[in-house]
């Protein structure tokens, strides 16, 4: 079951300003988290990478809620696009509710969690194991039953997180997905693109995307849209948005998008779009330009174009460039929670960890 804590407004202690917030000062470690864990990690991520090349699973399967499901959605794209392996989202209850036994020998159980304590994820790792899977946690908290249970642990070295959004836990995930797969499917450049990031993330994070606030301010719905290995981050700037500043948010693929919640679209209003710089950006931006001719207030998070107004990012390997996104966004959103009237570090009605069984 899920525990709850009671909703209250802020307090007038609380209504300060933004560099004053626990998630503004957790968001802004990222850098440093994100060097601790390149540090401290090389000889883990080798072992498991060497394991994967010796023996390729014949498919991967990832198990996370909330953000972790999202840091997953990242892999996801990675793992298929430089590996070629088929990747999918397990749903937690068929293990945990229906205690259904999965054909899961022979594939990678890649596990996400910041605290290592749910439930739901525990029982979904016993039972990979039970079924043959050779199971990875990617887990903050490295004494945690999670960590104890699965086959190898890669720490995301985030330290203690406090404010109930996360945000340097979520930027630790992706880059140790990125890490990961790099280094599994030997990609040099993905590996070399991984050294800088620290301080990329710095840079990221002092990126003005303030001006979105005149559009967000009094929204009440809102489009997040990306696509590929920016899915991930739409998804979780999507919860962020719901969590922190009461704002109906949902995100969806730019291809997607088309199939049906296009018809939701007319003048003003607003979305948010991640283009990274690869393939997908085409795509990406055509649809953006596309929702803009319908009236839709579009705020573009890439490369600078005429139409859409734009936000300002980083140039990167592409494979980063949502990493460094959703650092930004992070402070946006941070700021916006506040002018919105919330208290970005205590959503209403949730917990630090959800126990979800």
């Amino acid at each position: 079951m899920t525990h709850y804590t009671a909703p209250r407004p802020p307090s007038a202690a609380e209504a300060r300003s933004p560099d004053a917030t626990l998630m503004f000062k957790e968001a802004r470690e990222a850098q440093s988290v994100v060097a601790r864990q390149l540090a401290a990690n090389p000889s883990v991520i080798a072992r498991i990478a060497d394991r994967l090349r010796r023996a390729p699973p014949r498919a991967v399967v990832t198990c996370g809620r909330g953000s972790s499901d999202h840091a997953a959605t990242f892999a996801k794209y990675l793992i298929e696009t430089r590996l070629g392996v088929v990747t999918a989202s397990a749903a937690l209850s068929v293990s945990s509710v229906y205690a259904t036994p999965q054909l899961l020998a022979g594939t990678l159980y890649l596990a996400i969690s910041q605290s290592g304590k749910s439930p739901d994820l525990i029982a979904c790792v016993q039972a990979a194991k039970a079924a043959g899977a050779f199971t990875v946690a990617l887990v903050n908290d490295a004494q945690s039953p999670l960590a104890q249970l699965a086959d190898e642990v890669v720490p995301l070295e985030a330290g203690p997180e406090l404010s109930v959004a996360a945000t340097k836990s979520y930027i630790a995930a992706l880059s140790a997905a990125a890490y990961l797969v790099a280094a599994w499917a030997q990609d040099r450049a993905l590996l070399a693109a991984l050294d800088p990031l620290p301080d990329q993330l710095a840079t990221a994070w002092a990126l003005d995307w303030t001006p979105a606030l005149t559009s967000l301010k009094d929204a009440r719905n809102l489009f997040i849209l990306g696509r590929g290995v920016g899915f991930g981050v739409a998804q979780e700037a999507a919860l962020k948005l719901k969590e922190t500043c009461g704002l109906h948010a949902e995100a969806f693929s730019t291809a997607e998008v088309k199939h049906g919640p296009m018809a939701l679209i007319g003048p003003g209003f607003p979305s948010l779009v991640f283009a990274q710089n690869d393939e997908t950006y085409d795509s990406v931006l055509d649809t953006a330009h596309s929702l803009a001719q319908r009236g839709a207030d579009i705020w573009l998070a890439g490369d600078s174009t005429p139409g859409p107004k734009a936000l300002p990012v980083l140039t990167a390997h592409p494979a980063l460039q949502p990493i460094l996104m959703i650092q930004s966004f992070y402070r946006l959103a941070n700021a916006l929670s506040l002018a919105r009237g919330f208290n970005p570090d205590l959503p209403p009605h949730l917990n630090k960890v959800t126990e979800t069984v």
